[in-house]
């Protein structure tokens, strides 16, 4: 006889799975704006910019993609053994970084 599945504890895992890769995310984001040297910017300015990012024609999106990608394989070769931070943020999944790079680098 087969044994019943337990779907309480798989959507329990799978909900806990969701809230730590947001967790994560959120994490990364921080470390992007850190990174590009945002944080200096006021959180009415950040935004100000994430938001004009997202009326952007597809040229000036594909631009400031190209852009990121140079950011990250510069800071990548430039970081020296002691700041691994931008190496971190670089070294994650690429798809992550590249479009977490859109907004951040213009």
């Amino acid at each position: 006889m087969r044994k019943p599945r337990d779907f309480d504890a798989e959507l329990k895992a799978l909900n806990d799975k969701a809230r730590t890769l947001r967790a994560r995310k959120v994490s990364q984001l921080g470390e992007l704006v850190i990174a590009c040297n945002s944080d200096s910017l006021g959180v009415e300015q950040l935004a100000g910019a994430l938001l004009a990012t997202a009326k952007a024609d597809t040229a000036t999106k594909e631009a400031w993609r190209r852009d990121g990608a140079s950011f990250f394989r510069k800071t990548s070769r430039d970081a020296d053994g002691d700041d691994g931070h931008a190496r971190g943020i670089a070294a994650r999944d690429g798809a992550a970084s590249s479009d977490a790079a859109k907004p951040g680098a213009h």
